[in-house]
């Protein structure tokens, strides 16, 4: 039971960390800053994540 609530918020969590990219990717934003703030995601998931919906550039993406 524990290992597939443990999977099934992994893949909360990766979903949206693909939005947040999508997001990151479809701002506007300059180049650079859209290329931290994907590395800043992709490498720290749940802290970029955090940090990328408190301060990060928003799209226009929606689910």
């Amino acid at each position: 039971m524990g290992s597939t609530f443990n999977g099934l918020i992994g893949l909360v969590i990766l979903a949206l960390d693909i939005w947040a990219i999508i997001n990151v990717v479809k701002s506007n934003a300059e180049t650079g800053i859209k290329i931290l703030w994907i590395l800043l995601i992709v490498l720290l998931p749940v802290i970029g994540l955090i940090i990328w919906a408190l301060m990060g550039p928003r799209g226009t993406v929606r689910i």
